[in-house]
């Protein structure tokens, strides 16, 4: 299992930058929706939707989304000064889904009787949980993306490496060291030592990347409060889609990515990172 996640990591890892540096917009809109409608796919695997009714359905309705989300973006991202009503709004509900979800995860199973026999609901949290990534993605992208500045580029990249900086640190410390266990009723494997000491690494990587990177807008206290909070909501995401997974009896959301599972369980954390930490950058800049 080791084995096969650095291998997956060696291989992401490259892609990844090449594509946050190498891409327009539209190119990674492209690809980010491309992932996003895999991950909605693989969400109504969790979910037990039927397969080529629901969710091919789910699959169009995303897609819908992901093309409307993207011309709101850029056209609201010209105007930012202007459209400041619209971003409290959208960043209020995306910070109160991750609020909510991580009462779900403390009351779990008790919180599932309110969710577990309702389709439309489960889909709701679906889009909750994969379009604002998408959201997020191309808004950090673009982030003062004014006369060839790469700023929102680098910010992009350093979420996602703290993220994963979190993860694999996490799961080689729970490997290692870990005793008492984190949540047994959703994730028995996670530890309260894997937990701790990954957010530990990522945090102090948090703090030496910062001193580095050419992100001379910002506060570098607030990038690094926004990088905290951030890597707590990962946490929250990672646990949020191992409990909907824990509930439906379902181990893998796919099998695309060695060692990882499908396309969900490698952006799991990252689609509670990314919205959370572009919507603290936002609202910092107000």
């Amino acid at each position: 299992m080791l084995r096969n996640r650095l291998i997956s990591m060696f291989i992401l890892i490259p892609i990844t930058v090449s594509a946050v540096f190498l891409l327009s917009i539209i190119q990674l809109s492209i690809i980010v929706s491309i992932i996003c409608l895999i991950s909605a796919w693989e969400w109504g695997k969790i979910m037990h939707f039927p397969i080529y009714i629901h969710r091919t359905s789910i699959c169009i309705i995303f897609g819908l989304l992901c093309a409307i989300t993207m011309i709101i973006t850029f056209q609201n991202y010209l105007y930012f000064s202007n459209w400041r009503i619209f971003w409290y709004i959208f960043s209020s509900i995306i910070i109160m889904w991750w609020i909510l979800a991580f009462i779900l995860i403390l009351s779990y199973p008790g919180s599932a009787i309110f969710w577990r026999k309702s389709n439309m609901l489960q889909f709701f949290f679906g889009i909750l949980t994969i379009l604002p990534f998408f959201w997020g993605v191309l808004t950090l992208h673009q982030f003062h993306n004014i006369n060839n500045n790469i700023i929102g580029k680098w910010c992009l990249l350093y979420i996602i490496t703290l993220v994963w900086i979190n993860d694999s640190s996490a799961y080689v410390i729970g490997k290692t060291l870990g005793k008492h266990k984190l949540l047994k009723t959703i994730s028995p494997k996670k530890t309260w030592e894997g937990c701790i000491g990954g957010m530990l690494i990522s945090i102090s990587m948090a703090w030496l990347c910062i001193q580095y990177i050419p992100i001379n807008i910002i506060n570098p206290s607030i990038i690094f409060i926004c990088s905290t909070i951030a890597i707590i909501a990962s946490i929250i995401g990672d646990l949020t889609e191992s409990m909907f997974k824990r509930e439906s009896g379902v181990k893998d959301s796919g099998n695309l990515i060695p060692g990882h599972g499908g396309i969900l369980d490698r952006i799991d954390s990252l689609v509670a990172a990314i919205p959370i930490f572009t919507c603290l950058i936002l609202l910092s800049q107000f």
